[in-house]
């Protein structure tokens, strides 16, 4: 007999969750958050690479990130690389170590975060209701294969409406607290 497998759909949920949450964690708030430096690529060796294989980021202050970077050879590379990333940052050397300091977001570049970030939230939303769309899917294909009862096929449509309204809920609960993480002055 055939099985519904909630916990691939709890966790494949759990995915859309976290894919928002790695894309916030890039969203720029009042504090500084070594996660604002992770799309950060450098010109390195020959080749492009992620900055945390050049150099540990740090976030010393509310309003400072560092990187200490490991090859001397490599602080301009580090320097240009977070330059050139489009987040309005101008990052310093001293030595080894680069200093980002974050200036005051204005009030017009807070509402353009909140916007970004209203659109993560929207994306894991979407992607939530396509597993819930699997999921429904397979629990009438099951029915309509004679493998479950038609109350068997509404108890699991049931189980995997909660799981949906458990994500939506817990994303819709992170995207207020984003906002007013943004938004506070």
């Amino acid at each position: 007999m055939a099985e519904l497998d909630m916990k691939d759909i709890d966790r494949r949920m759990q995915g859309a969750y976290d894919a928002m949450m790695k894309d916030m964690g890039g969203l720029r708030t009042g504090r500084a958050s070594t996660a604002l430096l992770e799309s950060v690529t450098v010109e390195a060796y020959g080749s492009r690479m992620p900055l945390n294989q050049v150099g540990t980021v740090g976030a010393p202050e509310a309003r400072l990130l560092t990187v200490q970077v490991w090859d001397a050879g490599l602080v301009k590379a580090v320097e240009k690389g977070i330059s050139n990333a489009g987040l309005g940052l101008n990052p310093q050397s001293d030595g080894n170590l680069v200093r980002v300091s974050l200036p005051d977001l204005s009030e017009e570049r807070r509402k353009e975060l909140v916007k970004v970030a209203a659109q993560y939230a929207e994306q894991a939303r979407t992607a939530v209701r396509n597993v819930r769309r699997d999921g429904m899917e397979a629990a009438r294909d099951m029915e309509k294969d004679g493998d479950i009862s038609e109350d068997e096929q509404k108890r699991l449509e049931n189980e995997v409406q909660k799981l949906t309204d458990k994500w939506v809920a817990k994303i819709d609960s992170t995207l207020a607290e984003k906002e007013k993480d943004i938004l506070q002055v």
